[in-house]
């Protein structure tokens, strides 16, 4: 039985708190390869973050996160930078396009959406943080209750009558009878936790899932709705129960489930998760490039100007409503991010410009940075594939000479088609080990080298049909 203790969770809040831009600095680097101009950006945003958490109520509601654009091409580590940023900082993240907005009521998305999106996510995030709380408590009770449906408790017996000897032999007897069933319970326990019973089939009454089908017309879709159907459809038409057979594994899973709903306080979640959303919450605004541009009179550049008329109040502070509530937008950090290869950020209207303060460009990937790629991050490609060919028993080894190659392809193709980044790196790899990976099963136990030979072996034919290569590569 796993056991979560308490204290684990605060040391994480200390270590955050302690956290220098430096050291964030650090540990972004255990992620992402070079780009330091972001990387401290983006380190000073989430330490000013900590610093407004220590100021006064009135001084830290005036204190506004500092939102950044992130200039670069596709692939160079932005989105990667924003993920673990707020991995680090246990803080409600989401990606989303701005293009997504665009034209609005034909093909676009509600602009408000991003907000309850972002909520879900903190829903979600602190369920799972309270579920470690109340796991060991929800095992244990799912224990009992099906310990109570393997061993039924005995039903009382009646008094045999008043005399204080019959009285008494029928206490005696009770008293045996509570032993005994206490001595075969704690059996059921052990074997119950040994795996023993695992396949025996028992009947436990499950909660019915199947509400009466109906719809709901509205012009603003369902996620307009202060409704919250599902919580509101149990309530009108009972939650009834069926009984069901299910063998012993599963019914204990089952049981720990809804063990762990029952003593999960939802309304205690939602709190918490809208503050965590307004305090803490990141929004990663990808393809901003996509909707700069002014009103020129026809109609793409209306559409894109009316998108960041839309994005500017989120931006600049405002209070949406949600299923759960209102959610004030004021203390989100907004890092958007695009490649500008068309558009630059002073095409985007002023006043959507003055929220982003802090621009950093992000260079292009060299081939020093594809080799750091491949093998500095703590989850880097070589590493990834050399774990998954040994889960077929297969030693796959790289050596230096072949890191260096597969950088210098990816480097070339990039140069010499569309420039996706690091992104290239994973069609290479997949080219390079495709026979190998295909063969595994039938190589167990086989230590397997990958040289420079070998890869320009795999990409040779490719890399020189330039057709081909646009289309393979």
């Amino acid at each position: 039985m796993a056991i979560y203790l308490p204290a684990a969770a605060e040391e994480e809040q200390i270590a955050l708190d302690e956290l220098t831009p430096r050291e964030i600095v650090a540990e972004l680097d255990k992620h992402v390869v070079g780009q330091k101009d972001a990387k401290r950006a983006v380190a000073i945003a989430l330490r000013n973050r900590m610093r407004r958490q220590k100021l006064t109520p009135d001084l830290a509601e005036e204190v506004i996160p500092k939102n950044i654009i992130m200039i670069g091409p596709t692939g160079v580590g932005k989105t990667e930078i924003a993920r673990r940023l707020a991995k680090l900082a246990n803080s409600p993240f989401l990606k989303v396009e701005a293009s997504k907005f665009t034209e609005v009521g034909y093909v676009g998305r509600d602009v408000e959406s991003m907000i309850r999106d972002l909520v879900e996510i903190a829903i979600e995030m602190v369920r799972e943080e309270k579920l470690e709380d109340v796991s060991d408590k929800a095992e244990l009770n799912a224990e009992e209750r099906l310990l109570d449906i393997l061993l039924p408790p005995p039903s009382p017996r009646p008094a045999e009558g008043s005399t204080g000897g019959l009285m008494l032999e029928g206490t005696t007897a009770s008293s045996s009878s509570n032993e005994s069933q206490s001595r075969t319970r704690e059996k059921l326990r052990q074997q119950l936790r040994e795996g023993k019973l695992d396949d025996r089939t028992v009947e436990i009454d499950v909660r019915e899932r199947n509400f009466p089908s109906f719809e709901i017309i509205s012009n603003q879709g369902v996620e307009e709705m202060d409704v919250n159907i599902k919580d509101m459809l149990p309530n009108l038409f009972g939650q009834r129960t069926k009984k069901r057979k299910m063998k012993v594994n599963e019914a204990f899973e089952y049981l720990i489930q809804e063990e762990e709903q029952r003593l999960i306080d939802m309304d205690q979640v939602t709190r918490l998760a809208i503050d965590r959303v307004e305090d803490s919450g990141i929004i990663f605004l990808d393809e901003i490039d996509k909707i700069a541009g002014r009103e020129s009179g026809h109609g793409p550049d209306v559409s894109r100007e009316g998108v960041q008329r839309d994005i500017l109040p989120i931006v600049e502070g405002t209070t949406v409503n949600t299923r759960y509530g209102m959610v004030r937008t004021d203390h989100i950090l907004f890092i958007a991010a695009g490649a500008f290869h068309v558009s630059k950020p002073s095409d985007l209207i002023p006043e959507l410009q003055g929220r982003f303060p802090i621009r950093v460009e992000l260079q292009s990937l060299t081939m020093e940075d594809f080799i750091r790629i491949l093998t500095e991050p703590k989850s880097s490609l070589v590493k990834q594939y050399v774990a998954l060919l040994e889960t077929e028993g297969v030693k796959l080894e790289f050596t230096r000479e072949a890191q260096e190659e597969i950088a210098r392809y990816a480097f070339r193709v990039n140069e010499g088609t569309e420039n996706i980044g690091a992104r290239r790196l994973h069609t290479i790899m997949e080219r390079v080990l495709d026979e190998i990976s295909f063969d595994a099963p039938d190589k167990k136990g086989e230590h397997i080298k990958v040289d420079a030979d070998y890869v320009r072996k795999m990409l040779a034919d490719i890399v020189k049909d330039q057709d081909l290569s646009r289309y393979i590569l």
